[in-house]
């Protein structure tokens, strides 16, 4: 009852840093049946490329094998441990590739789900892995339960789709065996394709199926209280390394967002080379100038060279870029008592070469 209860009050959707933390402790979504799925896909692989030329051959050397016993030596321990090892040889050569092709599958089954990782918590030995009452929990609960009901789900299903698809495969049998050997053969492996190809487009469609349920049970199971997300919220708020992160952040976005705005500006006002000030102003966009960007030492060199390269005029007024700095802020309008300053510099921008040129001026 506690159980359910506790399940009930999660009703928020687990958090990055929750699903990252259960990434990093190997509690990850994995479908089951995707890896039995591709192990049915190696098999149908190796139906359709390889089956029919190493069953040939290995028929071949059997034939010789049973039919020509005289041509073994069997006198001495060595001719038996040869004779093993011939034989030994030539089987191992015909289920190598499946084995091979069954080692590829599950091991891309298991990269197409999760990227491998080393999780050292996951092998560490533990009392529960071992109890028999979790163990009884493990078969008799809710989980053991699903994994019963998708078993069953998956041999009926499977069923079906093989009753369906091998309805003729007796009248089959019996035309293939009124033909030669090799033909006979060759209707053996067919049948063998269709039985095997079968049964993966049905795991195809479960294993599908499994990976969305997984998926789904793991978010579920991630989910989290209200009270845990402020926790969280809280906790990753008063981190220092953190907070000092997200301002630095902050600040270098800003600073990008303001230097991108400088080839907008009207004008820069400068106090040599310690402070920068970049002004727009446009009669029909705002009733007075805007501050675009401002910036000290080296930011201030950057504004001005920025300016320079856009052909915006820059003043040297070291009075005015004082006062200026400390009373303006990005993004909004310059105060009233910079109208009059500001006014007479826009002014000799708007008479061009008639009036005087931009140089070092005082408010």
């Amino acid at each position: 009852m506690a159980e359910d209860t506790d399940k009930d009050s999660k009703t928020e959707e687990a958090t990055e840093k929750k699903i990252r933390d259960a990434m990093e402790k190997g509690n990850l979504p994995f479908s089951r049946e995707a890896p039995i799925f591709a192990s049915f896909l190696a098999f149908v692989t190796f139906a359709l490329f390889f089956a029919y030329d190493t069953i040939l051959h290995l028929a071949s050397f059997l034939a010789t094998f049973l039919e020509r016993p005289n041509e073994w030596r069997l006198e001495t321990e060595l001719d038996a441990i040869s004779l093993y090892q011939v034989v030994f040889f030539e089987i191992a050569r015909a289920i190598l590739i499946v084995m091979f092709l069954l080692v590829a599958a599950a091991i891309a089954a298991s990269v197409f789900q999760n990227i491998p990782r080393f999780v050292g918590d996951r092998i560490m030995p533990k009392l529960s892995r071992i109890s028999p009452l979790e163990g009884w929990k493990r078969i008799f609960g809710v989980k053991g339960f699903v994994e019963f009901a998708k078993s069953l789900g998956k041999v009926l299903f499977a069923t079906v789709f093989l009753v369906f698809v091998m309805s003729d495969v007796h009248a089959r049998l019996l035309a293939g065996m009124v033909t030669n050997p090799v033909s006979f053969g060759l209707v053996i492996r067919d049948i063998a394709v269709e039985l095997i190809t079968t049964v993966a487009l049905a795991m195809a469609l479960i294993a599908g199926a499994d990976l969305l349920w997984s998926r789904f049970h793991w978010l579920q199971e991630l989910r989290m209280t209200k009270q845990e997300v402020k926790d969280e919220l809280k906790q990753a708020e008063g981190d220092p390394i953190l907070k000092s992160r997200m301002r630095s952040l902050a600040r270098d976005r800003a600073r990008q967002r303001m230097m991108s705005a400088v080839p907008r500006a009207t004008l820069i006002i400068a106090n040599p080379t310690h402070y920068s000030i970049a002004l727009r102003y446009v009669r029909d966009e705002t009733a007075a100038p805007i501050v675009v960007a401002k910036g000290q030492d080296l930011i201030a060199l950057k504004i001005r060279e920025i300016a320079e390269e856009n052909n915006i005029p820059i003043f040297e007024d070291v009075t005015l870029a004082r006062s200026m700095f400390k009373q303006v802020s990005v993004d909004n309008m310059i105060p009233p008592q910079f109208y009059h300053a500001v006014a007479e510099l826009i002014r000799i921008i708007q008479n061009g070469p008639k009036g005087p040129k931009p140089g070092n001026l005082s408010s």
